[in-house]
Parts: C-alpha cells; sequence; structure tokens
C-alpha cells in the first residue's frame, strides 16, 4: 500500500484511540461526577450521551461526504482532529451535563468531518485493485476498532493517574492525528476511463449540492440490502463499547449478584479484558481482511454472524458460573473468543460492498463512503439506547439479549444481498467488481 494509504490509517487509528480515550474517561468521570461536584449519573444518562455522539456522526456525515467530493478528501479530513481538541478541552473543566452533552455533539462531528473523507479517499487510491482494498479496508476497520479499543484501555489507568486531566492529554492526540492527515496525505483525483471521457463524465468532482443526484443514490437497492445488517452489526459493537464499562465497573445492584461479569471491576482490570478482546479482534480482521479474493463478501459477512451467536451463547453461559469450577470459566471464555475472531470479518467485508457499490458513482464516493457513518451512527445510537435500557433492566444478562435479537435482525437480509452481489458496481461501459464466487 501507498504511504499516503498508511497515513490515512495511522490517522485514523490516533483519531479513533481519541474517541476511546474520551468514551472510557468520559464513563469514569460520569461514574465520579459527583466527587467534582456534579449530579449522580445512571445508566440511561450514560446511554444517551453515547447516542449524542453518533446522533452528530449521523446528521453531520452525509454533509462532509458532500463537501470531500466537492474540495478533495485531503482538504475535509484534516477538519475533524480540530473539532475533537475543542471538545475534550471543554470536557476537562465542566461537570454540567448539558454542556458534556454538547461536547459529545461536538467530537460526534469530529468524525463525521474525517471519515468520510477518509473512505471516499481508500476508495479511490484502491479502485481496480481487490487485493489492496480487502487489506486497506481491513486495516481502516482494525485501526478504527483497534484505536477505539484500545483508548478504551488507557482510559482506566489515565483517569487513575490523572483523573480528569486525562481529557486535556488527549487534546494533545488530536493534534497528532491533524498533523498525521496535513502533512502525511497527498492530494488524490479521480482518473477517468476512455468510457467516462466518451460519455462526457469525466468530470467528476461536483460543483453544487445536488440533494435529488444524492437521493437517487440513497435510493439503491444495493445499499439498502445492506443497511439493516450493518446497523444491527454496529448496533452490537456500540452496545459494548462504552455500556459494558459502566455494568463491568458499577457497584453490582442485589439482583444482579449471581452474575459473574457484574462484580465491580475497577477501570485498570477492565481495560487489561478490552485489551485482550481488542487483539482477538484485530487478529480477526486482519485474518479475513486477507480472504477477499477468496471469499464473496457476503460469504464472510453470513460467517461473521454465525460467530457473533456463538460469542453470545457463550458469553450468556459464563455469566452464570459464579462458583463454578476454573476451567468451565476458561472453556467458555476461550469459544467466546472464537466467535468474537469469527464474528471481526463482518464489518471489513461490509465495509468493502459498500467500497464496492461506490464504483458505479465516481463522482460520489465521499458521499457513498459516508454513509458508512450514517450505518454506524444509526447503530450505534439503537445500541446505546438500547443497551441502557437492558443494563437497567438486566445487566450484562440484558446487553447479551439485546445483542441476541439485533444479531438475528442482521441475518435476515443477507440471503437477497448475496443474490445481488453481482451486480454491484456496475455501471454503463464499466465490467463491475469481481469477487469471488465461493
Amino acid at each position: 500500500m501507498s504511504r499516503s494509504i498508511q497515513s490515512v490509517l495511522l490517522g485514523t487509528f490516533s483519531l479513533r484511540f481519541s474517541t476511546g480515550l474520551t468514551g472510557g474517561l468520559l464513563v469514569y468521570y460520569l461514574d465520579d461526577l459527583p466527587l467534582f461536584g456534579g449530579a449522580h449519573v445512571d445508566s440511561t444518562t450514560v446511554g444517551l450521551l453515547t447516542a449524542g455522539y453518533f446522533v452528530a456522526e449521523l446528521v453531520l456525515s452525509p454533509m462532509f461526504g458532500y463537501l470531500s467530493d466537492r474540495f478533495g478528501a485531503h482538504r475535509i479530513m484534516q477538519i475533524g482532529p480540530m473539532f475533537g481538541l475543542v471538545a475534550v478541552l471543554t470536557t476537562a473543566f465542566v461537570t454540567d451535563l448539558w454542556i458534556l452533552g454538547g461536547t459529545r455533539l461536538l467530537e460526534g462531528g469530529a468524525a463525521a468531518a474525517s471519515i468520510p473523507s477518509i473512505l471516499g479517499y481508500i476508495a479511490l487510491a484502491t479502485s481496480g485493485d481487490q487485493s489492496t482494498r480487502g487489506r486497506a479496508v481491513a486495516r481502516f476497520e482494525a485501526a478504527t476498532l483497534a484505536g477505539i479499543g484500545l483508548g478504551i484501555v488507557a482510559a482506566g489507568p489515565i483517569f487513575d493517574t490523572l483523573g480528569r486531566g486525562g481529557f486535556i492529554l488527549n487534546g494533545a492526540i488530536y493534534l497528532g492525528s491533524f498533523a498525521t492527515y496535513r502533512w502525511g496525505v497527498a492530494e488524490l483525483h479521480h482518473e477517468a476511463s476512455d468510457d467516462e471521457r466518451a460519455a462526457g463524465t469525466h468530470h467528476v468532482r461536483p460543483d453544487r449540492l445536488d440533494v435529488g443526484r444524492y437521493m437517487r443514490i440513497l435510493r439503491s437497492s444495493h445499499v439498502w440490502l445492506l443497511a439493516p445488517t450493518w446497523i444491527a452489526l454496529n448496533a452490537v459493537l456500540g452496545s459494548w463499547a462504552t455500556q459494558s464499562v459502566f455494568q463491568l465497573v458499577r457497584e453490582p445492584p442485589p439482583q444482579f449478584h449471581d452474575q459473574l461479569l457484574m462484580q465491580g471491576f475497577t477501570p485498570t482490570s477492565v481495560s487489561l479484558g478490552f485489551g485482550v478482546v481488542g487483539v482477538i479482534f484485530t487478529a480477526g480482521l486482519w485474518y479475513w481482511g486477507n480472504r477477499f479474493r477468496t471469499f464473496r463478501r457476503t460469504t464472510i459477512i453470513a460467517i461473521g454472524l454465525a460467530g457473533a451467536l456463538v460469542m453470545l451463547a457463550a458469553g450468556l453461559a459464563l455469566n452464570h458460573t459464579e462458583g463454578w469450577v476454573l476451567a468451565v470459566q476458561v472453556a467458555l471464555a476461550a469459544v467466546a473468543a472464537v466467535g468474537l475472531f469469527v464474528m471481526a470479518g463482518a464489518t471489513p467485508a461490509a465495509l468493502g460492498l459498500l467500497a464496492d457499490i461506490s464504483e458505479a458513482h465516481p463522482a460520489d464516493r465521499g458521499a457513498i463512503m459516508g454513509l458508512y457513518s450514517v450505518f454506524l451512527g444509526i447503530g450505534q445510537i439503537l445500541g446505546a439506547l438500547a443497551s441502557g435500557f437492558a443494563g437497567d433492566w438486566a445487566g450484562i444478562d440484558g446487553l447479551l439479549y439485546a445483542s441476541l435479537i439485533l444479531i438475528v435482525v442482521a441475518i435476515l437480509p443477507v440471503h437477497r444481498l448475496r443474490a445481488s452481489e453481482h451486480l454491484v458496481g456496475t455501471r454503463p461501459g464499466h465490467p463491475g467488481v469481481s469477487v469471488a464466487r465461493r
């Protein structure tokens, strides 16, 4: 891969690391908010604040995707870290929940500004090269999830050491992301094909906002067949990214005393556990990202969802082994780890499929790839809200039951999506995207 793609991935990692770090720090900060003079915070409030971040990413991503197509991906991806810098510095000095909600909106805007342009850049840079695309989108997902995961891992020790001063440290990391995008990434422009020149469509940078054109893209059947699966999958990931941390560290209510995973763990021990989860998931992303020429995208998605079911079943069993022999607990944890490894393949496969869809719309790569953030935002909002209520209702069990429902929803459209996968990425005079048939 080129130096620019590597820089984009490095910047994505640092940007998402800051996102995860803020999310983790905020959970610990909210748990201790009365000590800083603030109000008591419950699970539902944590869910609402988490959802606020993704509301901003969801609403603003289409606009920034258009701006990426209009002014160039390289320029627009630099805006996000500046939004994040302002958000975390503000968070460090306030306890008012309304202001904290505002900082979550601003930090969501940071992702909305950067992610569509980054993905549009990757889609353009890997056009016609499925091996590189597979590696790039898998490493983007790895950078995203590893960044968020390691940010959450780092949040525990950082908060134990610096308290809310950790938000100031995070500001410096946002500045590092800006520097990576600004000086590590080269400008990249679409190279028109002979067919595009003959059709007079080679001037692919839009000169104005065309809402009708964007709505025609959204009406694509391929987009909407992919949407339920990806939204549901992101809802599962979102529900565990922050709400599980709150459930693990909170003093367990009496009715949840029999749940093994609700024992009031320390922030540092939770971070270590998330570190292990992150390593397993990243390994899965790496493995499945190198299988794009071997398996169809929908095959990888289906295998990943099956792995998710195995993981949830093992997790539910493990959560009710309080007092059991250690060997049984370790065996169930190992089964859950295998399920997690397999599940990891679904996310880069879905992203690769979205990049394939963008081949039919070279003038709108940023807008189409911005749908990643739309699907991510809807999923994370649903996951954050559902997990907040589920956590209050049944603790960790509630999160597992909610995730099971979401995975079933994700499975339902896969068959129809698979039936039309060979049409993805085609346009007049263009052969489309070649994928393996397995």
